[in-house]
């Protein structure tokens, strides 16, 4: 008899405590759909500070200077200012060979004769985690730190990281930002998606065992060590386009405020289809993002600094670039 009223307490406890989360995840759906509604403001739209990752083959001797002549034709049209070449990774132990970025000096300079005033930075990084590259460790710290001298000399205006995952309050990062400072007078970084509500964070971290989201407080210490951030508001896991949508808007709201107005924050847009788990990511697309990116920037006011970053030039479609040019230039 009392094992049986334990057994029926506990069923009881734990039906509610599923009817609270179902309804947390009701809550914060309906939250995201309301941010996606509204007409954007007419002059919200790029002011040519937008930018793009650029695979490694334009760095590794694969495109010549003809391939950048016709990169710089897709390119004059838009209103991309910085461009992120990939030009590692970094080892595990945070060594990065010269041998991945042979052509990178040909490259900047072929960039430069193409398009006058964009900004090409070395986008570098690696995984962190289950024991791949040791941020904790001074010595890996170094060892960037020497690769981003060495590859500065090759022209780069800058360098853009991106390592993932990071984890929120990762001070090891701040310490490689500030250290980054004496090589660069260009910092930038890709970031994890901002906490979009209370609570989320934790509860995507017990899910996936890593920090999906960066709180508010650990964004802005990362924000006042760079000129720029790029929010990588894509893999947001929303099964719904409405859902994707709302979800940018936020990403770009609390990106919007949270940026000076004297630094760029631009907000990842999906150029790409190979995701891990396609039904997952089914519902993003370019024009979502430009479509989210707008009604942000509509509620915050007119900002320069402000545009959208396609990942990544290697696997955008057309259509991708249709939407970027309907939806975001015009």
């Amino acid at each position: 008899m009392i094992a049986r009223t334990v057994i029926r307490r506990g069923l009881r406890v734990l039906a509610l405590a599923l009817a609270v989360l179902v309804a947390l995840v009701v809550v914060i759906a309906g939250a995201f759909r309301l941010q996606f509604t509204g007409a954007p403001e007419g002059w919200a739209k790029s002011t040519g500070n937008d930018a793009l990752w650029l695979g490694h083959m334009w760095v590794d001797g694969r495109r010549t200077e003809q391939d950048v002549a016709r990169l710089a034709a897709r390119l004059r049209p838009t209103g991309i200012k910085d461009l992120y070449v990939h030009s590692g990774p970094f080892t595990m132990d945070g060594r990065l060979d010269p041998a991945k970025y042979p052509n990178a000096g040909n490259f900047v300079k072929w960039v430069k004769k193409e398009l006058p005033g964009t900004r090409v930075s070395a986008w570098l990084g690696q995984k962190v985690d289950h024991g791949r590259l040791d941020m904790t460790d001074p010595k890996a710290r170094q060892n960037i730190l020497n690769g981003v001298a060495a590859i500065m000399k090759t022209g780069y205006d800058g360098i853009h990281y991106n390592f993932e995952p990071l984890s929120d309050g990762d001070t090891d990062f701040l310490d490689l930002l500030d250290l980054t400072r004496q090589h660069t007078s260009l910092l930038s970084t890709s970031t994890p998606q901002i906490e979009p509500y209370p609570l989320m964070r934790v509860a995507a971290r017990a899910a996936i065992d890593h920090d999906k989201y960066w709180s508010q407080g650990y964004f802005k210490q990362v924000v006042d060590r760079v000129d720029q951030v790029a929010v990588m508001s894509y893999d947001s896991g929303m099964p719904l386009q409405s859902l994707y949508g709302g979800h940018v808007v936020r990403q770009a709201a609390l990106a919007l405020d949270l940026v000076p107005e004297a630094k760029s924050v631009v907000i990842g847009a999906p150029a790409y289809h190979d995701h891990g788990v396609p039904w997952s990511d089914a519902a993003e697309s370019v024009a979502l993002a430009a479509q989210g990116a707008k009604l942000a920037l509509s509620d915050h006011g007119r900002r320069e600094r402000f545009g959208l970053a396609l990942y990544v030039d290697f696997a955008a479609t057309e259509q991708d670039w249709q939407e970027y040019s309907a939806g975001w230039l015009s």
